[in-house]
């Protein structure tokens, strides 16, 4: 999975920008700014990853099922979990 970091807290600004972020072309570990908000490439994370954090009480988990998108959101960050589709 692919992980983009949104450095808000605030859900309202993580919404209006949610669609250019998910479509950006960001290369692994290149930082932008859209819209005032810092957001980040933070390349693959295993598939361990979301279950651990699911797990912990202060995380919110959120799921766009149309994209197959889960959005991880804990203190000031936002992490948008990508799928990789596999290429043979």
């Amino acid at each position: 999975m692919k992980c983009i970091s949104v450095y808000t807290d605030n859900f309202e600004v993580f919404s209006d920008i949610f669609d250019r972020v998910v479509d950006s072309s960001l290369e692994e570990n290149e930082e932008q700014e859209v819209e005032g908000i810092t957001i980040s490439n933070s390349g693959d994370v295993p598939e361990h990853y979301l279950e651990r954090m699911s797990q912990k009480p202060e995380v919110v988990v959120m799921r766009d099922k149309s994209r197959g998108v889960t959005i991880l959101q804990h203190g000031k960050v936002f992490e948008i979990l990508l799928p990789v589709l596999e290429t043979a």
